[in-house]
């Protein structure tokens, strides 16, 4: 396929594909999307953070979509058009969401239909929670709780997934003796101190927890690890990363519980990053719309998104976006163009439904 025959939205993918965007790198796709949209819309900017429209009238309802400027690190390849696909860092996580945004934010007109729209663009989500820049941005929003319903653009194949596993980061210290390796009974080899812990986790099954009616997996990984200082030294000292995802319902204290439960005092044990899941709302008109009048049918959100970050300040949120999940943070990451074509069509038709 040449590019002059991609449709309006694999446009708006491929020039958004086109500006690199690495967490911590931002600005310049931010230049570009408020350089293209102020004009047209109202806009708010806070460092690389973006908000268009907004409330236009006390009562009005009011739909928000969230995307995150920042891909993961990688090389940053021009982007290639094939046949049935559009190849770049950050196709499907999430320059695919941005791009159905972007489409929106050219053909609709501020305070125009039955409700009003508002669109935000951050950066630094794929760091610690603590850095995103949705806080900040929702901090600065005196009209958040305004929001009637905010949908994450994440790479979700256009499915509708709800809730979303929460997230923490500890880090975790055995401690031990330095000794010659040639004796090592004179010290204590922090490593293997380690040992039953990597065996428990190594055999661990992920845990089936079923939270409004939807079956979220719970699993605990291994993710870094460094200790040692020379090859014939036993190390006194051995740091593993470990990354807990829980479900829905379940508090950041008792994740952190759980896994100080794990470690049962064989490390010392700190929390570097923590994520809340997010909240499963099945009772909400505009999700019951989606669910009853467009036909989608709920699913679990097995990873962490900023529906999380957006239930704790008490906004209701979903998950609804182009891209196939499977391929976010991959190499050679990808996005279907029929996915692009297909996502704009569903939000047309949830716009054209609620009036």
């Amino acid at each position: 396929m040449s590019r002059s025959d991609l449709s309006k939205v694999a446009h708006q993918c491929l020039w958004l594909c086109g500006i690199p965007s690495v967490i911590g790198d931002e600005r310049a796709l931010a230049d570009a999307v408020a350089d293209r949209f102020s004009a047209r819309w109202p806009m708010r900017r806070l460092g690389n953070n973006l908000v268009f429209g907004g409330p236009t009238a006390p009562g009005r309802p009011l739909l928000a979509f969230f995307g995150h400027l920042d891909t993961v690190p990688g090389e940053a390849h021009p982007p290639v058009v094939l046949p049935d696909r559009l190849v770049a860092l950050g196709a499907s996580d999430m320059k695919a969401g941005l791009a159905l945004m972007t489409v929106l934010l050219e053909e609709r007109t501020p305070g125009r239909g039955a409700v009003d729209l508002a669109f935000v663009f951050y950066d630094r989500e794929e760091g610690p929670y603590l850095e995103n820049g949705l806080g900040p941005t929702l901090a600065a929003l005196e009209w958040k709780l305004a929001i009637t319903l905010g949908i994450c653009l994440e790479p979700s194949a256009n499915r509708l997934q709800l809730g979303c596993l929460g997230s923490l980061h500890a880090r975790l210290t055995f401690s031990g003796r330095r000794a010659h390796s040639a004796r090592p009974w004179e010290g204590e080899n922090a490593i293997h101190k380690a040992g039953p812990l990597i065996h428990q986790l190594s055999t661990r099954q992920p845990r089936e927890t079923i939270f409004g009616g939807l079956t979220y997996r719970e699993v605990t990984s291994l993710t870094l690890a460094q200790g040692g200082t020379a090859r014939n030294v036993v190390p006194d000292r051995f740091v593993v990363n470990v990354n807990h995802r829980f479900a829905p319902g379940t508090a950041l204290l008792e994740a952190q519980s759980d896994i100080t439960a794990l470690v049962g005092g064989a490390a010392e044990v700190e929390f570097t990053d923590l994520s809340p899941a997010g909240d499963v709302n099945l009772t909400h008109p505009w999700i019951r719309h989606l669910i009853d009048d467009l036909g989608l049918t709920p699913e679990p959100k097995q990873a962490w998104t900023d529906v999380g970050r957006l239930s704790e300040a008490g906004i209701a949120a979903i998950n609804l976006g182009p891209g196939e999940p499977s391929q976010a943070h991959q190499a050679g990451e990808w996005v279907p163009l029929r996915h692009l074509d297909e996502g704009l069509a569903l939000l047309e038709r949830f716009l054209g439904h609620l009036g």
